[in-house]
C-alpha cells in the first residue's frame, strides 16, 4: 500500500502561470519540433543524401525513426532514474542540453549511418524533458487544477510540430535542425524563477528507496498499473508513427487525386493535436474523471481511423489533410495519458513511471512498424493497418477501464 508522506509547511505551490509551467510547456515545445522533425524532412533529407528511390525512401525512413525510437526508450529508462533519484529539474535542463546539441550536430551528417547514430543520441534527450516536465508541474500545482496545468504544457507543446513544418519549408532540412539545437539552448537560460519539486525534496529526506526501475515489476498489483499505463499511449503512436509519418504512401494506396507531403500530413495532425489535447485536458476536469475522458478519446480515436482508411478513397489531398486534422484531435489525449500515469504512483516512483511511460508508447512503434511492414504482405497496406490500429485501441480502452481513477488524488505518498 502506497505509504503518506509527513507534511511538509515549506514545500511551494505554484500556479497556472508560473515559471515551472512556462519552462515545461516551452521545453515540451522544442521537444515535438525536434522529435517531429525528422518524419517532416524525411524525403528531403534522404533525397539529399542520396536516397531517392520511393521503396528506399520509405525503408531508410522507417530504419531511421526506429533508431530515434530505440534512444527514447533507452532514455526513458535513464532519465526516469534519474529524476526520482537526483531531482525533476536535473532531468529537465540535461535532457533539453542533450537533444539540443544532437540536433545542431544533425544538420552537419553526411551518411545514412551518421544521421541514425544521432537520431539515437537525439532520442535518448528527448526522452527526458515531457516526463520530468510533467511531473514537476503535478507535484507543484494544487490538485485541483494540476488537470489543467499539464494541459498547458501539451497544448503549447505539441504547436512545436507546426513550427518544425514552417521552418523545414522556408529554411531547408539542414537549418531546420540548427534552428531546433538553437531554440532549445535559448530555453536553458529561462531556468530562474524554476524551483525542485518540495515533494521530491520531502521524500528525499525519508528512507523510502526512490528511482529503483525494477521495483515496477517485482509487485504484482503495482506491474499491472504500470503496463495499464502503457497500453493507453500506443494508439497514438500508431496514428502519428505509421498513419501520418507513411501518408504519402497511404496517399498513393487510396488513390488520392493530388500528391501528399508526410510534412503536411504532420502539419495538419499536430494541429489538430493542439485542439484535442486542450479539449481532453479540460474534458477530465469538468467530468471529474480521468478514465472517462481518456475511453471518449479513444473513442473518437477508432472512428477517425476508420474514416482515414475507408473514406478518403480518391479524395483530393485537401480533404486528405482534413481528415489528418481531425486525426490528430482524436488522438489529443497525451498529456491527460502522461498525466494519469504519474497520478498513479507515489513520488519515488513517478518521474521513473512519468518519463518511462511515455517514452515505452513512442517506443512501441519499434514494434509496431516491424509488425505493420509484415502484415502489409499478406493483408495489403489498408489491411495491416487497420489490424494494428483496432487491436491497439481496443487493449487501450481496457487498460484505461480497469485503472484507478486518478483525478483529484492526493500525490504527497511513497511507493513500498
Amino acid at each position: 500500500m502506497p505509504t503518506p508522506t509527513l507534511p511538509d509547511p515549506t514545500a511551494k505551490t505554484a500556479s497556472l502561470f508560473s515559471a515551472i509551467v512556462i519552462v515545461a510547456s516551452l521545453g515540451y515545445f522544442v521537444d515535438i519540433y525536434d522529435l517531429i522533425l525528422f518524419s517532416i524532412v524525411r524525403v528531403k533529407s534522404l533525397n539529399e543524401l542520396g536516397v531517392t528511390a520511393a521503396a528506399e525512401v520509405t525503408n531508410q525512413g522507417l530504419f531511421l525513426i526506429n533508431m530515434q525510437m530505440g534512444g527514447m526508450l533507452l532514455g526513458g529508462i535513464l532519465w526516469g532514474i534519474l529524476g526520482d533519484k537526483r531531482g525533476r529539474l536535473s532531468v529537465l535542463f540535461g535532457s533539453i542540453l542533450l537533444y539540443s546539441l544532437a540536433n545542431i550536430a544533425n544538420g552537419f551528417v553526411q551518411t545514412i549511418d551518421q544521421y541514425a547514430w544521432l537520431r539515437l543520441i537525439a532520442g535518448i534527450g528527448l526522452a527526458g524533458e515531457l516526463g520530468a516536465g510533467i511531473t514537476l508541474v503535478a507535484e507543484t500545482l494544487p490538485k485541483e487544477k494540476r488537470g489543467y496545468g499539464t494541459m498547458i504544457v501539451a497544448t503549447v507543446g505539441v504547436s512545436g510540430a507546426m513550427l518544425a513544418y514552417w521552418v523545414g519549408e522556408a529554411l531547408g532540412w539542414r537549418n531546420a535542425y540548427f534552428v531546433g539545437g538553437g531554440l532549445g539552448l535559448a530555453l536553458l537560460a529561462l531556468r530562474v524563477g524554476v524551483y525542485e519539486s518540495g515533494m521530491f525534496e520531502q521524500t528525499k529526506q525519508t528512507d523510502a528507496p526512490r528511482g529503483q526501475f525494477l521495483s515496477l515489476f517485482t509487485n504484482g498489483p503495482r506491474l499491472a498499473r504500470y503496463v495499464k499505463c502503457l497500453l493507453i499511449g500506443v494508439p497514438l503512436w500508431f496514428v502519428v508513427g505509421i498513419l501520418i509519418t507513411l501518408a504519402p504512401e497511404f496517399g498513393r494506396e487510396l488513390g488520392v487525386t493530388g500528391p501528399v507531403t508526410a510534412g503536411l500530413a504532420v502539419f495538419w495532425c499536430y494541429f489538430g493535436l493542439v485542439f484535442g489535447d486542450f479539449a481532453s485536458g479540460t474534458m477530465s476536469q469538468l467530468l471529474r474523471s480521468r478514465n472517462r475522458a481518456l475511453q471518449v478519446f479513444l473513442g473518437l480515436c477508432g472512428l477517425m481511423v476508420g474514416v482515414y482508411l475507408f473514406g478518403t478513397r480518391g479524395v483530393s489531398p485537401t480533404t486528405f489533410y482534413a481528415v489528418c486534422f481531425l486525426l490528430g484531435l482524436s488522438v489529443g489525449f497525451w498529456a491527460l495519458f502522461v498525466t494519469v500515469a504519474a497520478e498513479q504512483f507515489g513520488t519515488n516512483l513517478r518521474a521513473t513511471v512519468a518519463t518511462t511511460a511515455p517514452n515505452f508508447a513512442r517506443g512501441s512503434v519499434v514494434l509496431l512498424v516491424p509488425l505493420f511492414k509484415a502484415l502489409t504482405g499478406p493483408l495489403g497496406m489498408i489491411g495491416s493497418a487497420i489490424t494494428i490500429g483496432l487491436g491497439s485501441l481496443l487493449i487501450a480502452f481496457w487498460a484505461v477501464s480497469n485503472l484507478p481513477e486518478s483525478y483529484g488524488q492526493d500525490l504527497d505518498f511513497v511507493e513500498e
